[in-house]
């Protein structure tokens, strides 16, 4: 069965151009070109995702996210938008976006990372439950906040904090985990202390990780983590 995304995009050209690619890729694009038309196109169908632009006529894709998460729903979004300030981009995380993409931008990228948003959001982990994750040396039960070691008697328990900034590091394996998406979603801001804070649970999170040489907590700073598995 196709995934269906909401597409609410104002530029024809563009629009037309992000749905035949996506529906190449085997997905079923519903496009909407004004923000009126968005919240009424989102009531008639179960979407898997939704992708927004932010400068839309009449209404802005952040009140059509907030309008989203306001009924209840927990669809998955992205924003897909010219505007690059960084008080635009820690808006669009405020409103529970899992992320946040700047015109212009690779299609492939894109694809790549709404198979990603989707594979998390139906649990498909290398055949394992969906709070089960494997990461190099380690399984990782997200629920019960166990990190262990495989094939020893080695477990950690983590405090909540620790375990969810491991998920969402494990979720963007390989790519950047932006810092306002973890501060926000974790901390619910993003201030000097919270950044801090999360300094120091990053610094836990590697001293756990320390017996397997293969796996690395970087930090970009200005930016944001990523986890490498080697």
């Amino acid at each position: 069965m196709k995934n269906k995304l909401l597409l609410v995009e104002d530029d024809v050209n563009f629009g037309a151009v992000l749905k035949s690619y996506l529906e190449i890729h085997e997905m079923e694009v519903d496009w909407v070109d004004d923000g009126r038309k968005a919240i009424p196109a989102f009531e008639q169908k179960e979407y898997n995702l939704v992708l927004l632009d932010v400068m839309l006529p009449y209404v802005d894709g952040f009140s059509i996210a907030r309008k989203i998460k306001d009924s209840g729903s927990d669809v998955p979004f992205i924003f897909i938008t010219a505007k690059t300030l960084r008080d635009d981009i820690v808006e669009g995380y405020k409103t529970g976006a899992d992320d946040y993409i700047t015109k212009p931008f690779d299609s492939e990228i894109l694809l790549y990372k709404i198979k990603a948003i989707l594979t998390r959001r139906t649990g498909v982990n290398a055949g394992l439950p969906v709070d089960i994750f494997e990461i190099g040396q380690f399984n990782f039960d997200h629920k019960a906040r166990i990190l262990t070691k495989k094939n020893s008697d080695d477990k950690q328990s983590l405090s909540p904090k620790e375990s969810e900034l491991l998920k969402m590091l494990i979720e963007h394996s390989g790519e950047v985990l932006p810092k306002t998406l973890a501060l926000n979603k974790i901390w619910g801001d993003a201030n000097y202390f919270t950044t801090r804070s999360m300094d120091v649970y990053i610094a836990k999170l590697r001293k756990y990780l320390s017996s397997d040489p293969n796996l690395k907590i970087v930090t970009l700073h200005g930016s944001g983590y990523r986890l490498i598995a080697r």
